[in-house]
This record gives structure tokens, sequence and C-alpha cells, in this order.
């Protein structure tokens, strides 16, 4: 069994960055001077204890959050190393809703890349106390001043620097702490290092340093900066007492200096954490959606909250827990605020990249794992009788690509099913949509490395072989003007007949609208389509010339052919119908022969009035590097995009541009080649809009073609 630590002794801390910025080189080589492990993997040799799984060591880079824990000083730190790809964006949130502290790794050969950008507006949703470290120092392109400036233009000036390094490059061996004012000397192969005072050389830049330190803490806190003016300095306790309510705050983002790879700045990292980082039970406490606060209390009612779920071959299926309040025992029957249901927690796990050990109890601030729960998933909130807690879920990022998916071997779909519903239930990043309208079931996700995972996972974990094609467009037809249409419907074959006449008026609609010029109205219904926009249906019979009772199957005649357009098939939308004449027979009028007659004269008579097709218009914001903008503009013109506008943010570009969604089927890839991965885009329905004549008309010879050989067949 593993052992067991109070509140106030466990620390949570979430590994952030960019790919390549060396987090999971840092979980290891914290491990390593934990003691936790002998000896520290790496990704090229595929023995690091994060990226376990099969694809990760296939790829060599992170895709899913692992978490791990260790023991330091007396303290128990839960590190969850995240991957640094926007595809996976759901693994970072889900990391950030339980983390105390984040540590944004920079690359100072690279200094701040988008997906830094990307996931500091993650932790600034989440208010998460933050650490900088300074990786790569010893990349001869290394800049530690310049990722240091760059870093304070994208998040501002509340980065304090407590460590800078002596060099940098080849010969990088030496970091300056200027809050213990001790310079650090380490070895070739790194581990720990020799504690020496500051050099002569170094005094004046590392005294300045060590007083912005100062007086940043200092301005944060009214009883240190009158300790500051009556002593001009503050002693070392002091400032990690004021540093923590800082971060705490997010008034202060403490940056020091590491070489993951050499395992150089490791255990001073490892020493803040323990020292300086908040505890869950000294951060502001959670807030129920309805209000209620939940302070982080081991003697308090359990409250869970489900922040992670996964189902792996060798590891099992766990349900990943964080306990915001209260003490979780094995053994334990818990309500699921969202669900109602009862789950027993039946056993307990800390959990150690792809190993799990058993535990009796987790305390409040703790994270863990149990075995999947049945009826919990993601975002639920889970609690004991006599409360009602339901915590704020995560909220995940909206898809930015779509696929089509279907077997390869006939008769596998039901297991297609039961698989893509089991990874939604790991990754709600996935959306699955089996669309009657385009006969097609559609996977919605995050990109294209994303898709590639989902891919590998149901050939190989859930062994169905699948095949992925465009997702079909779902356009809209309408009219431009209006047009009217006579239909009879006789049918006589012996016995009774059928017999219908509809005589109607179809008109463009739009909001506000008078009534019909020159019909007597007789009565109105709107109808809300389920596919967007309206059909109103007005009754203009004068004379009893068609019996009330059949105006009921007209309409249902009318929406049948709105559900397959005349001219493409797609959904109809936005009509005015006026059925203001008809025939009826005494003897063989019937609804069969009202709904054909309404579905006949409604397709004639928008054949005749200007037919108009429509397809979804996707409102798109791209995050990309100033000296690349010219090109992402440009890619963006040839996809009929209308650009509305630039605005920068720090040294990047965000252009805002309505593009066809039938334009952006493969932007998510062609983006990351266009700009080595280094652009971020975002894109959500915005209207629906005419297409140019020559895509109408294609598309309409196509349906028209395709809709003949059907017949023949």
């Amino acid at each position: 069994m593993a052992v067991e630590f109070d509140t106030a002794h466990v620390k949570n801390i979430a590994l952030l960055g960019h790919a390549g910025a060396g987090k999971t080189a840092l979980a290891e080589c914290l491990l390593f001077e934990a003691g936790l492990i002998p000896k520290r993997g790496t990704i090229a040799e595929r023995n690091t204890v994060g990226d376990y799984h099969e694809l990760e060591k296939e790829r060599g880079n992170s895709i899913f959050s692992k978490l791990i824990h260790t023991y330091w000083r007396g303290y128990k730190i839960n590190i969850i190393d995240t991957p640094g790809y926007d595809d996976f964006a759901g693994e970072v949130l889900s990391a950030l809703r339980v983390a105390d502290t984040g540590i944004m790794l920079l690359n100072a050969s690279m200094g701040v890349e988008v997906g830094t950008d990307i996931i500091w507006q993650y932790t600034e949703q989440f208010k998460t106390p933050m650490i900088f470290a300074v990786d790569h120092l010893d990349n001869e392109k290394s800049d530690f001043d310049a990722t240091v400036k760059e870093a304070k233009l994208h998040f501002g000036n509340n980065i304090t620097v407590v460590q800078y390094p002596l060099q940098q490059g080849e010969g990088f061996h030496c970091i300056i702490d200027v809050l213990r004012m001790t310079m650090y000397t380490f070895k070739d192969a790194g581990g720990k290092p020799e504690k020496l005072p500051v050099p002569d050389s170094e005094k004046q830049k590392a005294d300045e340093l060590h007083k912005a330190l100062v007086e940043a803490v200092a301005g944060n806190d009214e009883t240190l900066m009158e300790k500051y003016f009556d002593k001009g300095e503050l002693d070392e306790e002091d400032i990690k007492t004021g540093m923590k309510k800082a971060m705490i705050n997010h008034d202060i983002f403490p940056l020091f200096c590491v070489s993951a790879a050499r395992n150089m700045g490791g255990g001073r990292l490892m020493g803040f954490i323990d020292n300086v980082c908040p505890s869950a039970n000294e951060m502001p406490p959670q807030v129920s959606l309805k209000g209620e606060q939940v302070y982080c209390d081991a003697s308090g009612k359990v409250c869970a909250f489900i922040f992670k779920a996964s189902s792996e071959p060798h590891v099992g299926d766990l349900s990943f827990l964080k306990i915001f309040s209260g003490t979780l025992r094995s053994g334990m029957e818990l309500i699921n605020e969202t669900t109602g249901t009862v789950e027993k927690i039946n056993q307990l796990f800390v959990v150690e990249g792809n190993k799990r050990t058993g535990v009796n109890e987790l305390t409040a601030g703790d994270i863990g794992a149990t075995l999947k729960l049945r009826n919990t998933h993601v975002n639920n909130t889970l609690h004991e009788k006599n409360t009602n807690y339901e915590l704020k879920p995560i909220v995940f990022p909206l898809p930015n690509m779509s696929v089509a998916i279907s077997t390869l071997k006939k008769g596998e779909e039901e297991k297609l099913a039961n698989a893509l519903h089991q990874l939604k239930e790991e990754d709600p990043t996935i959306i699955i949509e089996v669309s009657p309208e385009l006969k097609q079931t559609i996977i919605y996700c995050q990109g294209d490395m994303h898709l590639a995972v989902i891919k590998w996972k149901l050939e190989h974990q859930y062994k169905v072989d699948v095949l992925f094609s465009e997702t079909k467009i779902p356009y809209r037809e309408t009219i431009r003007t209006a047009a009217e249409a006579v239909y009879r419907h006789k049918k006589q074959s012996g016995g009774a007949g059928q017999f219908g006449e509809v005589h109607m008026r179809i008109e463009p609609w739009y909001e506000g609208m008078p009534d019909p010029e020159g019909l007597t109205v007789r009565g109105r219904d709107t109808h809300e389509l389920s596919w967007g926009g309206k059909l109103v249906f007005y009754n203009c019979i004068v004379g009893g010339a068609i019996d009330q009772r059949f105006l009921p199957s007209i309409l249902k005649g009318v929406m049948e052919k709105m559900q397959e357009g005349p001219l493409t098939g797609a959904y109809v939308r936005d009509i005015r119908v006026s059925v203001f004449d008809g025939k009826m027979h005494p003897v063989d009028s019937n609804d069969i022969s009202f709904k054909i007659a309404g579905l006949m004269a409604f397709k004639n008579a928008f054949r005749l009035a200007a037919p108009q097709l429509l397809e979804p218009i996707q409102h798109v914001e791209v995050l990309c590097p100033e000296n690349i903008t010219g090109a992402v503009m440009g890619d963006l013109q040839t996809r009929r995009a209308l650009v509305e506008g630039m605005n920068a943010e720090g040294s990047f570009t965000k252009i805002i541009a309505r593009v066809p969604l039938a334009e952006m089927s493969d932007y998510a890839s062609s983006l990351r080649s266009l700009t080595q991965g280094r652009a971020k885009f975002t894109m959500r329905f915005h209207e629906y809009s005419p297409v140019p004549f020559e895509t109408q008309r294609k598309l309409s010879d196509a349906y028209s073609k395709a809709t003949k050989e059907e017949a023949v067949l």
C-alpha cells in the first residue's frame, strides 16, 4: 500500500508547454531527483515513465496526459505530464482543472511558441498559479534573455526571474539563483550541484534581479511592503510566504532555469514546489454550479470530480478523480449529482504512469484513480448523501475537423459503434454524429493528429478496420422569387381511385413580411425547422374548394419534399407556402391524394422560383506568428475566404475570416504543413450564404444524374 499524506502535504503540478519544450524529460528528471526511479528514461530510448503508451513510443511525443506521483521531503507531489500539440487540448484542460500549480516549459532555442500561447489562455481560464521553466539552455541557439523578453511580451511583466544561466550553449552548467543568492554548479552528468557564492563578475546583475524579485513580492502584500521599507530587505521565509500568496493571485510567475535532458535544476525546482507552491487547501474554494463554496477540508463531506477516463489493454479501465473535500475511502458509496445514480468505490489507486498501487483512502486535495465507474463520466461530480454539490465542468474546445467513417468489412458496424462510444467516453473532445441528412457517421475532432490517434486506437485497440472519407456538406435550398403551380393527382385502378388538386404559391420567407397579396388568409402556421430556418404555411382556401381536413396532408407533402429539396436533395428552408385553390372528388379524394398533390405542386413551383443553393459559412480565427501571416492569408484567399480583420496579439497575429465549410475539410493539416505547426485555428458555424452559380450548377447536375441512375436501377 502506498504512503498516505494529509491535505497540507499534497501538491498537484501540471507540466505544460509546446511540443518539444521538454515536459516529459523534466518529469523524468523530477522522479529521478526524488529517488522514485533509479535511472532517467529518454524519449529516444522509449523508456520514460510518462510516455509508456505504444503509440507514443511509435510517434516519439506525448499524446495523452499522464498522472505520476512522487515524494519529496515529506510531501506527496502529483505530476500530470501533458501533451504539447493543440490537437490534444482536452488532455491539457483536464490536467489544469485539477492542478494547483502549472509549470510552463519554454524552449530557450525557440522562444515562445504558439502552443505556449494557446495553453496560457487555458491557464488564465482556470487562474492556475504558474511557474516558468526555461529549458534547452545547453542548445547552441539558446537565448535566455530573448526568451524572457518574449515571455513578458506575451504573458506580462508579472514574470519574475528567480534564476538565470551563467553561460549558455554546450558549456552550460551553472545557474545563478537570485532568491537564495547562490550559484549552483553542475557536473556534466547533472544531478546534485555544488553550491557556491555568486561570482563577483555577476554580483551587480544578481543584486539587481534580487531587488526586482523582492520588490515584486513586497508590492503585492502591504505587511511585507512595510517590512521592506523598514529593513530594505526581506528574509527568505518572507519572500516565500509573499510569493505563494502572489502566485495564488496570479500576481507573480517565478521563472527558473533547467536542463531536463542533462538533469540540471530539477532538484531546486522540486524544493520550490514543496516550499512555495500552494497545496489544494491553500487555493480558493471550489464553487458549485449553485454558487456553494466547497472547501478543501479532509474532515468535510466527500466531494470528488472525475477529470479523466482511460481504457488501455495493459492498464485497464480507470476513472481519474480529484478529492476536493472530505476523505474518500474504498468501499464508500457516493451519489453522482449529474445522473442521480449511486456508485460504489471498490478500489482506490495512486498512479505512476502505467502502474497503479492500491490505497485505502485519498484525502482532500489528492488525485488518484478508481476502477472505471459504470454510470459516471468525465465532468461528473460524486458526493456523499445529504449533499448536492455539482462542481463546474471542464469546457472542452469545439472541433476543427470532421471526417466520415465506415467499416472496411461488412457486418462490423455495431463493433465500430461500440468502439466509437468508448473513444468518446475517454476523450470528450471527440464528437460522434450519425447524420440522417448526410447518410454518414461523422467524427468531429481537433485536427489531423487527433484523427490519426483515433484511427490507430480503432485498428489496434478495438480491432476494427475503418475507412475515412470526406464529410458531405450540409447544403440548404431556398428560393429567390415567388412562383405558382397547380398539380392534379388522379389515379384510377378499378375500385376507389385517388384524386386531389392543389393550387399553390411559394415565396421566399423573411421575418416581418406582410400577408400574401391578393389572397384571403384563413389561417397561418409557422414551423421552426429542425435543420434551421422556417416554413410558414397559409390556408387561403375560399368557397370550400378543398376541405379543411385535407390541409394537414398537403402540409405533410410539402414537408416531405423540403427534406429532400428539388435542386440537390438538401434540406429546404425559409419558404412561405400559400394554398389558395384546388378541387376535390366526393369519393376519390383522400389524405394520400392531397399529400402527393401538395408535394408535387411544391416541387414544380420551387423549380420556377429561382432556386438558390446555400452553403454553411464558418467564422474562422487563425493565430499565427507575424512573419508567416502573409502565407496564411494567401492560403485563406484560395479558399474563398472573406477576411474581416487582423489583430496583433503579442508577436502573433490573429486573422478573422468567414470561410465556406466546403473549403475547410483539409485546413487543419494544410495549416500545420504551411506553418510547421506554429499556428492554431478555431472555427464555428456563422451563417448560410448563397453558393457561386457554377458550384450550384455542378451540384444540381450531379444530383439529377444520380437520381436518374437510381431510377433506372
